[in-house]
């Protein structure tokens, strides 16, 4: 093959033409006639023919050409007559023409001829079988050929082995041999559909080939559905006799459906095979670690996920998976309060591929939760665009439930009212194509807090109490169970619902023996309760929000501090809790960006602002400019925006400009808030009335 377009071999394309199209253009007759040609015509159209069909100049060409005396002069016709270029390619009109012209039985007696010789010289067919394949050849030895190379590309271009498997069938290939392996690069590429399709055809068979590889991609496939205990389910399916390798899997998805004690029977059952490979050893370690999380001592579950996510990176395999040792790594640093070490994690796996292509929005997305937690929505915003971007197809039901819970949150810890109502209306639409399971508490726990901020909680009660009823069929591990417990303290306190929030503060109180999240966030809860009745010790909130800040979690932290200072009497109170606020928001963001709201029993419900304190700014230890100094003095005097506009020839309009500005950077929700926090910003010469 010469490699020139058209390529040799390769049916030029007319206008209704497409690479899978049956061959039936074969039988058309051609739209132009080859033109006269001279000297030995009858050779010179032998020679056009086959080097349409692929053949190539010097070498090979079938058996009437080659040794030929003539063949030069041969070649020399056709290159006079301008039916031959000078790379050995035939003009494309007079290759169409030739290839429409020709009996079909003609055509493929010369391709078969070809692929002889190829195969005589050692040499692979490479893209000559492609073409041969969509040109309606079928082969035997075309189609193993385009089917080894499939396999060999399947993890790393599976779109690639897509196209390949596809072309594989044309020349001639069984479907049912390849069925689990394309179903396995269609759903490698986003296809979950036809990725089902083909594994739910396969898995009806009484003795289906490559069964357990069927059953893995039918698991990896519900899994990214949101349907977790479907895996599981499929796994049971299988049985513990024919699971061999897959136990693992199997084991993954059963404990994150909830069913721990089916995991222990299969992984006991189940038959070891196969050497101690990098990608066994990770699915080993995945598994091991994954049941050190259920356990008394969850601290040792880390480091063994970590080394999973390791040993998978290393071996550079993309395997049909219910979830990522990356994934669970990441998901079991979140629970154990260390977003920072989660984010390492996720970038080893981003940067190594693991899983694939498939895998990538979902790690992004856990990237940008870890950036949330940690107060950066910047960063946060930022790995939810790269998971948006990652692959051309949109996101899977379980990534798409992620990614409106980040949006949630995101808003909620934002202020932004109007946005945490749109990113709740998404959520919801989200949340009803998924079911609860193990791996998704974080959003879950998001969505509970943000549906009692919006008075929705009627709208998540019931997943909610699916979540409750999975850890429980789990042991209620507190690895697991501590954040959603967190959740359902913060819901309850936005909810005014002291009979809501004293089991889960019990909850916290009694995983304090197993999990140092745990006893951060009962004296963090503990800390609420008491701000909220009026009665709190500076110290106590202020060790409690830095307790906080440790476990990963400074946003909610600084606003506990920041609560608590706009109900401090004392100024010494006041200016401590706020400079703590100040401390462990992380890089003195403005407080705007971070605060909640909730209510306060004491006030008839009405709405109390949560400040976060956060530094208003550099320059100016106030943060505030000149301008904005000589309007906030003006402000502590009472006076009116009109007023103040004309003590300093401003409009009134500007002077309220200059006060939205002021409680954006100082963080205030309302003008008693705000007055507090002018007072601290401009010094002792306007102290608190």
């Amino acid at each position: 093959m010469t490699g020139h377009d058209p390529k040799p071999g390769h049916l030029p394309p007319g206008p209704d033409d497409h690479p899978f199209k049956e061959p039936a253009a074969l039988h058309e007759a051609a739209p132009h006639p080859v033109p006269k040609l001279s000297g030995d015509s009858a050779k010179v159209r032998e020679l056009l023919l086959a080097l349409s069909v692929g053949f190539t100049l010097p070498s090979p060409l079938p058996r009437g050409l080659e040794g030929h005396d003539g063949l030069d002069s041969i070649i020399t016709a056709a290159m006079d007559a301008g039916l031959l270029l000078a790379d050995g390619s035939v003009v494309g009109t007079v290759q169409h023409a030739l290839l429409h012209g020709t009996p079909p039985s003609r055509i493929r007696a010369l391709q078969r001829e070809l692929v002889d010789k190829v195969l005589d010289e050692g040499r692979p067919l490479g893209d000559l079988a492609r073409d041969l394949a969509r040109s309606g050849m079928q082969d035997a030895r075309v189609a193993a050929e385009l089917e080894e190379v499939a396999n060999s590309v399947l993890d790393s271009d599976p779109r690639l082995a897509v196209d390949l498997y596809a072309e594989a069938l044309l020349a001639g290939n069984k479907e049912l041999h390849i069925a689990a392996k394309r179903a396995q690069a269609l759903a490698a590429t986003g296809d979950l559909d036809e990725a089902g399709r083909i594994v739910d055809r396969l898995l009806a068979l009484p003795e289906p080939p490559h069964l357990r590889l069927g059953v893995d991609v039918a698991a990896a496939v519900w899994a990214q559905r949101g349907m977790l205990s479907r895996s599981a389910d499929t796994y049971s399916w299988l049985g513990p006799d024919r699971l061999q390798g897959s136990a693992p899997l199997a084991a993954v998805a059963m404990i994150g459906a909830g069913n721990a004690v089916l995991a222990e029977e299969i992984m006991a059952a189940a038959v070891p095979s196969g050497s101690p490979t990098l990608l066994a050893v990770a699915l080993t370690l995945t598994q091991e670690g994954l049941r050190q999380t259920l356990g008394p001592n969850p601290q040792l579950a880390l480091p063994e996920l970590i080394r999973a996510s390791d040993m998978m990176n290393a071996s550079g395999a993309a395997i049909p998976l219910p979830e990522t040792p990356g994934a669970l790594a990441a998901l079991c640093a979140l629970h154990s309060g260390e977003p920072a070490v989660a984010d390492t994690v996720l970038r080893a796996a981003l940067a190594a591929g693991q899983g694939g292509d498939a895998a990538r929005p979902r790690l992004f997305l856990l990237q940008a939760w870890t950036a949330m937690q940690q107060d950066n929505s910047d960063e946060a915003r930022l790995a939810i665009n790269e998971a948006v971007k990652a692959n051309h197809w949109s996101l899977a039901p379980r990534d798409e439930l992620l990614l409106s819970a980040l949006e949630v949150g995101l808003a909620r810890r934002g202020s932004d009212v109007h946005a945490l109502v749109l990113a709740w209306d998404r959520a919801r639409e989200a949340m009803m194509h998924v079911a609860v399971d193990l791996y998704s508490l974080l959003p879950w726990g998001e969505l509970m807090v943000s549906a009692a901020r919006l008075r929705e909680t009627r709208r998540v009660s019931h997943y909610v109490d699916g979540a409750w009823e999975l850890l429980q069929r789990l042991g209620n591990p507190p690895l697991w169970s501590v954040p959603l417990h967190w959740a359902a303290v913060q819901a309850a306190l936005l909810s005014e619902s002291p009979a809501e929030l004293a089991p889960h503060a019990a909850a916290l109180v009694r995983a304090s023996e197993h999990s140092h999240l745990a006893s951060v966030l009962a004296v963090g809860g503990k800390a609420w309760v008491s701000v909220l009745a009026g009665r709190f010790e500076a110290s106590d909130v202020e060790a409690a929000a830095r307790g906080l800040a440790a476990v990963g979690m400074p946003w909610e932290g600084a606003r506990l501090a920041g609560h608590a200072a706009a109900h401090a009497e004392e100024r010494r109170d006041l200016v401590r809790l706020l400079a703590c606020a100040r401390d462990i928001h992380p890089q003195g963001a403005p407080a705007g960006a971070g605060h909640d709201r909730v209510e306060e029993p004491h006030h008839g419900g009405a709405g109390t602002p949560a400040p976060d304190g956060t530094s208003p700014g550099a320059g100016d230890p106030s943060g505030l400019s000149a301008r904005e100094r000589e309007v906030a003095r003006l402000l502590l005097e009472g006076k009116t925006y009109r007023e103040i506009g004309e003590a300093i020839y401003i409009s009134p309009r500007t002077a309220e400009h200059h006060v939205a500005r002021m409680r954006r950077r100082l963080g205030a929700d309302n003008r008693s808030d705000l007055l507090v926090r002018l007072r601290l910003a401009l010094g002792e010469g306007y102290p608190p009335p």
